[in-house]
């Protein structure tokens, strides 16, 4: 595997790097919901670091959701916009809270639950194992309470990460049996999304991007038609 572009945009916490799996060359963060005036600025400026122009690309691993309706539309865009001039690239994605939960993996011993608010006391929310090469998805991304995700749960995570963790600090502590972790400590980060490519069952290759609407949340998750998971 060639160079390697990862774009995160899901949440108030954007990122972008630049590497291969187990070797992360660069990666640059912004917030305050800036994704797009920082998110192609980010790119090049990470891409520069490196030495390195659009043209030594081969892949590019976007963040999906559940997540922000309008940092997921700029992360995709962004890529279909690359894959225009680039159309030899490959395009992936994965769930932008196993991203999360992978980087929060050494937190504990066992399964990592991501948690983003959801508002109106909800949260989106996907439970997590992950082995040596391999990821397993011991709840897919859904949303609900945080107790009625624990009911769902065929597992008891380790712990309990993301900004919906701490929302709901007090279940996702009696879930977990531990304090939960989140931003600005714990944040969803791009390198991550990097790292996931080498592991079985953690990513699902887009072959047609013009055709591919992102997990943007709420109304997908509650259809009846298009369940997520």
């Amino acid at each position: 595997m060639s160079l390697v572009l990862a774009i995160d945009t899901a949440t108030d916490f954007g990122s972008v790097a630049v590497g291969e799996p187990g070797n992360v060359a660069a990666e640059l963060e912004f917030t305050q919901r800036r994704h797009a005036s920082e998110l192609m600025p980010s790119i090049v400026a990470a891409l520069g670091s490196t030495g390195c122009g659009f043209s030594d690309l081969s892949h590019i691993v976007v963040a999906d959701g559940p997540g922000s309706f309008t940092g997921l539309r700029i992360g995709f865009a962004t890529a279909r916009g690359i894959l225009r001039e680039l159309p030899s690239l490959e395009l992936f994605t994965a769930p932008s809270m196993l991203g999360l939960a992978f980087v929060a993996r050494k937190a504990g011993d066992g399964a990592v639950a991501a948690l983003y608010d959801a508002l109106r006391g909800d949260v989106f929310g996907a439970v997590y194992s992950f082995k040596a090469e391999s990821v397993i998805t011991d709840l897919a991304p859904t949303i609900g309470t945080v107790e009625s995700l624990r009911q769902r749960s065929a597992v008891k995570p380790a712990v309990v990460v993301g900004d919906g963790a701490l929302l709901y600090r007090e279940t996702a502590r009696d879930w977990a049996g531990c304090e939960p972790v989140g931003p600005p400590d714990l944040v969803p980060k791009a390198s991550a999304l990097i790292d996931l490519l080498a592991l079985d069952g953690a990513v699902i290759r887009i072959a047609n991007l013009e055709e591919f609407e992102p997990q943007y949340g709420r109304a997908f998750l509650c259809s009846k038609t298009r369940i997520f998971g």
